[in-house]
């Protein structure tokens, strides 16, 4: 059993930064892919990125790449999601979620089997 809590979200201008962090209970956080989503208000559910068992591994929406990074500590059961250059567009309900598989389905929320309440993000223009 896992339970994720994510915290650090808030509000910053456009082009401001944040970094969200998602704290894992349980001794086997190490064992699992990390992944974070993101949900606009009247939107679906959708990929941000993920992070592979070691950490050495990711994959990024294209909407994010090259402005958010995802990393983890194994030792802290912690998975971060630092965004930079945030855009309005970037506001959205972020939610990390643990799963076993870093290749198939990685992008699917229901494949992940544990999931976290998430945390509000909003960017103002």
């Amino acid at each position: 059993q896992l339970q994720l809590v994510e915290s650090g979200g808030g509000l910053v201008q456009a082009g401001g930064s944040l970094r969200l962090s998602c704290a894992a209970s349980g001794r086997t956080f190490s064992s699992y892919v990390m992944g974070w989503f993101r949900q606009a208000p009247g939107k679906e559910r959708e990929f941000v990125a993920n992070i592979n068992r070691s950490g050495g591994s990711t994959n990024y929406a294209d909407s994010v790449k090259g402005r958010f990074t995802i990393s983890r500590d194994n030792a802290k059961n912690t998975v971060y999601l630092q965004m930079n250059s945030l855009k309005p567009e970037d506001t959205a309900v972020y939610a990390c979620a643990a799963g076993p598989n870093y290749y198939a389905n990685y992008d699917v929320w229901s494949k992940y089997n544990y999931r976290g309440q998430g945390t509000q993000v909003t960017v103002s223009s």
